[in-house]
């Protein structure tokens, strides 16, 4: 038994392992990946793993431990404030979806009960491809990534009425009017329990642990946190990803969070990975081949349907026209729940076995392809999209403004207001199209374009110009800018946007003199105001918050010619380290003197 548990580990293991970098080198993401490793082992692959089913079922808690991660990051407030698109979106989404492939049931001769359960199963999307992918392309708080969150968690919130509705469609027994009334009064209290729970007991346990000072310990408490909320939801019939995501909710306040989430992690991104596999291998190739064009024929039906209704609710919702048809994709498979519906259905007898394995093949082969659907947004759909929307390239002419500004994100607009102020003129370079049309109102000399391109720098100006800024996020494309820039115009000066004293170096390295950290001013002038706010003087804190910005700057400089070698840079931190503490300790005693001598500086 043990060795087999060992075998399996290994099977899973090496089938991610050399599927998904191969996926992802094609262009065609993790997610693809797992699934064709979940194929290439199963039943219908060279059936390595057989017991599908008891591997699906565990690897659902990556999904469980996904939406409590994602409930650590939404404070209670920010939660309350989406009740709208949670359950106006959401509720859209789940009755339009519903609604459409109900009347397509029916008007093919579907039995209404079967219709309307097989609609409302097949209304839900799969909320670990959804949430994986707005991850993995780091789109959450995009509108299109905003509301795809509403409505998932609308979609775990429904699945619960959904299933409680089943019995009564079926001739299978029918819970009674009191156990109905019990199992209401079961749901409630172990809600109330969480949120009690969340709030006044398991911080202090937490606290009581980490001050143990042994990680694998406090690890050890999240994955029972979890694993025992799971449980607790299970055990009244309601959705372990909802009571996980409700239980990181309360918990998103915690001076802990970080510390979970960063341990939980791993496992999270594992066993989601498993959850792909375990789909993969659940496609029942078998009823596949005994009826391919029936199957095919369902598969495009199901997706053109839903994917119909969730463009038009996109347009509805605002949605960027960019956006509009990854929002589309991402949510237009069937999701996990499914599965679950679709077996109360056949254990209540809504409809027949046949019925139900035939949808379970309809939702997988649509998960598998949601990822193809990705691929074509990312190769045609989305460039074709941008592409309308670049500003003809004929409108960049030759410039003569004395100031560019590469990148008109948060950092780069202050530059560029404080230089709108002031009345100097100013070239920008972004690729935000929308970005480019606001700005243009208030009369900004703005581009569409990579600024990486020498012929578009030498369009806007960089021949005549005397500065140019360099506010870009991306690092690589900040210093490919200094190299083109030093190399094509050598008499423009450049100065340059850091994200860490990292890219300082680089930038150093380059001739790059004038930069600065993007957080650390404005990290400077806010510990000053921490100091006044705990009795400081203005001028002390002034001047402490000085002294430590001329101490970090030397530091810096001193550790550039070293910063490769790891023994010398780790050398001259420390003594920086012991110059900053015996500084310190000087200025406190100049502060104690000029205090009993009755002068303060303030």
């Amino acid at each position: 038994m043990e060795n087999n548990l060992l075998l399996n580990a290994l099977i899973y293991l090496l089938a991610a392992v050399v599927a998904v970098p191969i996926a992802k080198r094609l262009g065609l993401g993790a997610v693809l990946g797992y699934l064709l490793a979940g194929m290439a082992i199963g039943p219908w692959g060279f059936r390595l793993i057989e017991d599908v089913q008891v591997i699906l079922h565990f690897s659902e808690f990556g999904v469980v431990l996904l939406l409590f991660v994602i409930g650590l990051e939404l404070e209670p407030k920010r939660l309350w404030a989406m009740r709208r698109p949670i359950f106006g979106w959401g509720g859209a989404q789940v009755i339009g979806c519903a609604g459409a492939l109900f009347l397509a049931g029916l008007a093919f001769g579907v039995d209404w009960r079967t219709a309307l359960i097989a609609s409302l199963g097949l209304s839900l999307s799969s909320t670990a491809i959804a949430l994986a992918t707005l991850e993995e392309r780091n789109l959450m708080t995009t509108p299109a990534g905003s509301a795809s969150f509403s409505i998932l968690l609308f979609q775990d919130i429904a699945a619960i009425p959904m299933i409680a509705l089943i019995p009564l469609l079926g001739v299978a027994d029918v819970q009674g009017e009191t156990e109905g009334w019990l199992g209401g009064l079961k749901v409630i209290g172990v809600i109330a329990a969480l949120i009690i729970g969340g709030r006044y007991l398991i911080r202090p346990i937490m606290r009581i642990i980490a001050k143990t000072g042994m990680r694998e310990i406090f690890t050890a408490f999240a994955l029972l946190l979890v694993i025992s909320i799971a449980l607790l939801m299970e055990s009244v019939n309601m959705s372990m990803a909802l009571g996980t995501f409700l239980a990181g909710v309360l918990l998103a306040e915690s001076e802990y969070r970080h510390a979970l989430e960063s341990d939980l992690e791993p496992f999270k991104g594992l066993l989601l990975g498993l959850f792909f596999i375990a789909v993969g291998m659940s496609v029942d190739f078998g009823l596949f081949l005994s009826k391919p064009l029936q199957i095919i024929g369902l598969v495009l039906v199901f997706l053109f349907l839903k994917m119909s209704v969730l463009y038009f609710l996109s347009v509805r919702f605002s949605i960027p026209k960019v956006q509009r048809s990854l929002f589309t994709f991402l949510l237009a498979q069937g999701g996990e729940f499914a599965f679950v519906v679709f077996a109360t259905a056949t254990s209540a007898k809504v409809f027949s076995a046949e019925t139900s394995a035939l949808l379970v093949v309809v939702v997988a082969l649509s998960m598998v392809a949601t990822p193809l659907l990705l691929v074509i947004y990312d190769k045609w759909i989305e460039p074709h999209l941008r592409n309308l929307s670049k500003p003809p390239d004929d409108e960049i002419t030759s410039q003569d403004n004395p100031v560019i500004i590469a990148g008109f994100g948060r950092f780069g607009q202050i530059i560029g207001r404080l230089l709108y102020a002031n009345r100097i003129t100013s070239t920008v370079l972004d690729h935000d199209p929308d970005q480019i049309e606001l700005l243009r109102k208030f009369g900004f000399k703005i581009f569409y374009g990579d600024a990486t391109r020498a012929d578009l720098l030498l369009s806007a100006g960089a021949d005549k110009a005397k500065v140019l800024v360099i506010a870009i996020d991306d690092v690589e494309d900040s210093l490919a800018l200094v190299d083109i820039a030093k190399e094509h115009f050598p008499n423009l000066s450049i100065i340059a946007r850091a994200r860490n004293v990292g890219h300082c170096y680089q930038l150093m390295d380059r001739g790059v003199t004038i930069f600065e950290r993007e957080t650390f001013e404005a990290s400077l002038q806010l510990g000053r105001q921490v100091l006044e706010h705990l009795g400081f003087g203005v001028y002390q804190a002034r001047q402490t918050a000085m002294r430590f910005r001329s101490h970090n700057i030397k530091t810096i400089h001193a550790v550039y010619p070293h910063y490769k070698d790891q023994q010398q840079v780790v050398s001259i931190a420390k003594q920086a380290r012991d110059e900053l503490e015996e500084m310190f300790n000087r200025d406190k005693e100049a502060r104690e003197a000029a205090h009993k001598s009755g002068w303060d500086a303030s």
